[in-house]
Order: structure tokens, then C-alpha cells, then sequence
């Protein structure tokens, strides 16, 4: 399996990405297309669902949507003119295809698919309130929950019974539903996670990113609003706000990793955030050398603001390997270690003697910084400065990011000055948050809520935590997997 980011133990990954389409004849093929431009937010499986109008039409499998989806018969299987996708990547639940969505079920007023990017924090509570009532669970995904809360619910109608379902959860959600009576699409009432609507003729397309509507050819319209519930039914759409209003928080992290560079969000150009993220890296962080060289590939733009701001030449001093995926290399440390070079090359003639600033996103648990700094000494740096383009990571994501438990942050075992002593840096500085929001063109503001959340930054959470309140630290769905594995 070929993985987005060469080291792929030390980065936060997305859960998933999600796509739907109502309305366009072969919609499967158009979700697949989606599925691709958002392959970088999951890469352990991925699903398609689609309605002809009478019954529904499932494929899930674990790998990449290339190899699942690339294949005539498997599209053709999956007919109609409605359809919605989802890559994952493993954050509660096991890595197996019972977990893979979209997740399917028969409730009392017929099929009900659903695909899910984000995290609920009270799953863990909700389910055993459900089983304790009777309900059979057939995976370990939290997503699952939402199905049993809706086949549950005592309202008359199918949307005040989904209603109903999402009002009891809590945490982070992008949903897209489908059902025979439509199609629908909705985010928590704090927009953590991300979903904007797009428009080709007339069909109605929904994904977790601009990106995946510029692949299939479809304008984007508006982004879906927090705590809002788009209903598709034929050339029909509709908008419901059930929830009290609240001021949004979507993910910050989005604008630092998570979302392709040549994406839109909230209006704003990825990339170009991310030079500014860069340009105030260096107003915050300045350094004298000879080079600003990005970790590639997700180090790029913030490198190149880094660069334009303090008149340092940008230059490729590091190569990856495009054809390199994880099951590639074996075991063992030495063999790893070679490994490591097989992705990331150091462009010896161009690093020997100088002074290099690195520019990377984030440190997680820091291991891939150590090696990217170790491959720079050994290609002949004479200093080698390590520059951040976002805060200290201290804080667990417990919204739909796979991040490791608090004690394996590097950043929150260690202050600026360990942590070069840990990557053996000659100096070490990450963008602050006030910096971060600034470059956003906001401001953080301690007398109210931020506008993003930045939690794994700061610890400040939006939502309750009850999942975590009655079993942190325990890996609560890994346990639960003991149990029904």
C-alpha cells in the first residue's frame, strides 16, 4: 500500500473523507473519481453505496480506491443514480472490513446507509445504553451507534427519527445519510469537521473537500453550515437548523495538514494559508542560513513562505520517493533504516556545507524529525534548524483524528529545548498559536471562544468528553474489540 506521507508512524491522520452524489446517471463512478481526490484523508479502505430506486448496491474493501474501483464490473454492480463514498482510516474500531463504510442497514422504513468523518465522544456510553436494550452490534465502529439511535427512535418520521439519533450523540460528525427517500448531508452544530456542496447541472454533490468536486467537474456552491441538515430528494433540496445555535469551531489542523493545498476552505486558499502559516514562521522564528528546504511533501508551502519572508533561497534539498509504501520495508531496525532513505533522499551536492532551516507542519512523536535531521548531518549540513508550522502538538484529538495517547506527544513529555536535544537540532521553533490564527487572519482571543478548534494544540476542547471522563486512559474500542473480536 502506497502511503500518503512517507513516514507515515509519525503524522496525525485524518479519519476519513466522504462524497456523495444524487442525481447524475453511473453516480458510483463519480463517487469513486471523489473518493480519489480525497484518498490522502484514508487509506486503509474504502466503500461505495448506491440506489437505483429499488434496492441498494454495496462494495467495501481494504486498500486504496485504485485496485477496488478502477475495474468495470465493480462499477457496474453498483447502479443508480445516487451514491456516496468513504476512504477511512482507522480511528475507533479495528482496521477490518466490518468497520469499512459506508455502513448499511434495513430499518423499519427500508435501507439505511450512512458515511461518517469524525469522532462521537459518548459512543462508548450510548452503546451499551443500546445493548442493554437489545441492540446487536456487527462492528466496532462508533458510526454504528448513529444507525441503532435512529432505528430506535420513537418519531413518526424518517429525518425527526435521524433528528432524534444526533441530537443524543456528541463530539464531531460529517454525515452523508442515504435512504429511499433521499439523500442527506449534515456536520455537528460546532462544523469540527469539514463538508461543502457542490453543483454539476443538476446534480447535487457533497464532499469533505473542494478538491474532490473539482475532479468530477462540479462548481462549488457553499460549504454545509454547522448544525445544518441538507436534504436531497430528486431536484429538491431543503435546509433544517435543528439544533440551538452555537458559534462554530471547525478543526484548525485542517489548514495545517489534513486538507490537499488546492483546496478551498471556508473561502480561504489552503495553500495560501499556508505560505502565510510559513511567512509568520519566519517574522516569529528568524535564523541565519543558506537554505529553506521543506519536508516533503505536506512542508512545501509553509516553506516557500518561509523562504519569500526572510529572502532565504528555497531549494528541493530532500527527495522523496513517490513508489515507496510501508509493506515494503521489513522489520528489523537496520533494514527500517535503510528503509527510511529508500523515501526520503537528502540532495547531497545541494546540502553539503550549507546552513539549513527544515520546514515541516508538525512533530508528533518526533521520530520523524530526528531521522530527517540525522539524514541532513550525514549528507554534510554544517547547522541544521528545525522550523515548526504550528504549535507544540501537546493535546489527543478525540474528534476523528488518529492522534497517540498524550504521553507519546513529544511535546507534551518535553519543553522547545528537549525536543531539540531529542532531534538533535541546532535550534528548534514552532509558529505560536496567536501566530497561527494570524495567519488565518484572526485572533485568538482568551476572553472568548476561538473561531477554530485548536485542542491538540491548546487542551481546549468544545464539546464534553464523556467517553474519556468515565475510561481515559483506556483505548476503549481496542478493548472492546477483545470483547467481540
Amino acid at each position: 500500500m502506497l502511503t500518503t506521507h512517507p513516514f507515515d508512524d509519525d503524522k496525525l491522520r485524518e479519519e476519513c473523507g466522504i462524497f456523495g452524489v444524487s442525481g447524475m446517471e453511473g453516480a458510483a463512478a463519480a463517487v469513486a473519481l471523489g473518493l480519489h481526490a480525497l484518498q490522502h484523508r484514508g487509506q486503509e479502505a474504502a466503500g461505495i453505496t448506491s440506489w437505483d430506486g429499488h434496492q441498494f448496491h454495496i462494495h467495501r474493501a481494504m486498500g486504496h480506491v485504485a485496485g477496488n474501483f478502477d475495474r468495470d464490473e465493480i462499477i457496474r454492480s453498483l447502479s443508480g443514480n445516487v451514491a456516496c463514498g468513504h476512504v477511512r482510516y482507522a480511528t475507533t474500531g479495528g482496521s477490518d472490513l466490518r468497520n469499512v463504510q459506508p455502513l448499511y442497514a434495513e430499518l423499519a422504513s427500508g435501507g439505511f446507509s450512512v458515511a461518517h468523518n469524525g469522532n462521537i465522544s459518548n459512543a462508548m456510553r450510548l452503546r451499551k445504553d443500546l445493548v442493554r436494550r437489545g441492540a446487536i452490534f456487527q462492528s466496532t465502529s462508533d458510526t454504528e451507534v448513529i444507525i441503532h439511535l435512529v432505528a430506535t427512535s420513537q418519531y413518526r418520521t424518517l429525518i425527526d427519527r435521524f433528528i432524534d439519533a444526533l441530537k443524543q450523540v456528541e463530539g464531531a460528525y460529517s454525515l452523508i445519510v442515504m435512504t429511499p427517500e433521499g439523500m442527506i448531508a449534515c456536520r455537528d452544530p460546532l462544523g469540527i469537521r469539514p463538508l461543502v456542496m457542490g453543483k454539476l447541472d443538476d446534480t447535487i454533490v457533497f464532499a469533505s473537500e473542494t478538491v474532490a468536486l473539482d475532479v468530477v467537474g462540479a462548481d462549488y456552491v457553499r460549504d454545509v453550515e454547522a448544525g445544518e441538515l441538507v436534504i436531497v430528494k430528486g431536484t429538491e433540496i431543503t435546509s433544517h437548523k435543528p439544533f440551538a445555535p452555537l458559534a462554530p469551531r471547525p478543526c484548525i489542523f485542517e489548514y495545517v495538514y489534513f486538507s490537499r493545498p488546492d483546496s478551498i476552505s471556508e473561502d480561504r486558499s489552503v495553500y495560501s494559508v499556508r505560505k502565510a502559516i510559513g511567512a509568520q514562521l519566519a517574522i516569529e522564528a528568524p535564523v541565519e542560513a543558506d537554505l529553506v528546504v521543506p519536508v516533503p511533501d505536506s512542508g512545501v508551502p509553509a516553506a516557500i513562505g518561509y523562504a519569500q519572508q526572510s529572502g532565504i533561497p528555497f531549494e528541493l534539498g530532500i527527495i522523496r520517493s513517490h513508489y515507496v509504501g510501508r509493506t515494503f520495508i521489513q522489520p528489523g531496525d537496520k533494514v527500517r533504516h535503510l528503509g527510511v532513505k529508500l523515501k526520503h533522499n537528502a540532495n547531497r551536492e545541494l546540502i553539503k556545507g550549507k546552513r539549513v532551516v527544515l520546514i515541516d507542519d508538525s512533530i508528533v512523536r518526533g521520530t520523524t524529525s530526528l531521522k530527517i535531521v540525522q539524514m541532513m548531518r550525514e549528507a554534510g549540513a554544517a547547522e541544521v534548524h528545525m522550523r515548526i508550522a504550528s504549535p507544540p502538538t501537546r493535546h489527543s484529538c478525540f474528534y476523528g483524528v488518529d492522534t497517540p495517547e498524550r504521553a507519546k506527544l513529544l511535546a507534551a513529555k518535553l519543553d522547545v529545548e528537549g525536543m531539540t536535544d531529542f532531534i538533535h537540532a541546532d535550534s528548534l521553533a514552532f509558529v505560536t498559536i496567536d501566530g497561527l490564527y494570524k495567519a488565518l487572519g484572526e485572533a485568538r482571543r482568551a476572553d472568548i471562544h476561538p473561531k477554530y478548534c485548536d485542542a491538540c494544540f491548546t487542551g481546549d476542547y468544545p464539546t464534553t468528553l464523556t467517553d474519556q471522563d468515565e475510561l481515559a486512559p483506556v483505548d476503549q474500542f481496542a478493548l472492546l474489540e477483545e470483547r467481540v473480536g
